[in-house]
């Protein structure tokens, strides 16, 4: 089993995501080969330069975008950024507070705020039923 597990190999495309880049800013290199879990774990604990560069300047993903500026990726949507952005991009953003920024920073803060209070509440009738059952 564990010989199977060695060999996986994945598209560049999944290995970029699970390294948070922006897979057409990769080296050709990377995108036109496999990667196996064994580079990817390698490429995770010692960054070659291309990658330690990206990572740090960008273009970034959406997804890494989105968390740089704290809002959804459906929120990047709303305000129109639907391509990646350097860190750079990303600074001037957080400078300038457009509209649409301030507005999905709001949106993200309640949902985040709604999830922790969900999640309390489940706590605590979970604790209720177990010290229900206690008795």
């Amino acid at each position: 089993m564990k010989s199977q597990q060695s060999t996986q190999t994945m598209k560049p495309a999944t290995a970029a995501k699970k390294l948070g880049v922006y897979l057409p800013a990769t080296p050709a290199s990377f995108q036109e080969g496999v990667v196996s879990r064994a580079e990817l774990n390698e490429l995770q604990a010692n960054p070659p330069e291309w990658l330690r560069e990206l990572r740090l300047n960008g273009p970034h993903p959406r997804p890494v975008v989105a968390a740089k500026l704290g809002v959804s990726i459906a929120g990047l949507a709303r305000g129109g950024v639907t391509e990646a952005l350097t860190t750079e991009q990303i600074e001037a953003l957080k400078q300038e507070r457009p509209e649409w920024l301030e507005k999905e920073r709001a949106t993200q803060a309640e949902v985040r705020k709604e999830a922790a209070r969900l999640k309390n509440a489940k706590k605590e009738k979970a604790d209720e039923e177990g010290a229900a059952g206690r008795h």
